[in-house]
């Protein structure tokens, strides 16, 4: 059975390590179409390692009411994405 070349990439890449660095570069888009433009201009650095989330910002209120929705940031993430990519979500 002949598989689609889509299919065929989405599968190497899941299962390789290139999976990890293509979700750290989605993660900027993903921030900003679901965050909107203003919270992301306030955002300093958003970044995947090993499985959490970092949002860094200056802005002390920002700070404070992303640290309540952290969970629905993992999960609005993780839908995003497609599948269970973040397990944490850090503020700094």
């Amino acid at each position: 059975m002949a598989q689609m070349i889509g299919e065929v990439l989405e599968k190497l890449i899941r299962n390789s390590k290139l999976s990890s660095g293509i979700r750290s570069c989605q993660i900027g888009d993903v921030w900003e179409r679901r965050m909107g433009k203003t919270i992301s201009k306030y955002t300093d650095r958003v970044f995947i390692l090993n499985q959490t989330l970092f949002i860094e910002t200056s802005v002390a209120s920002l700070r404070n009411e992303l640290h309540f929705q952290r969970e629905d940031i993992r999960a609005m993430v993780n839908a995003e994405l497609g599948e269970s990519v973040i397990s944490e979500v850090v503020i700094r």
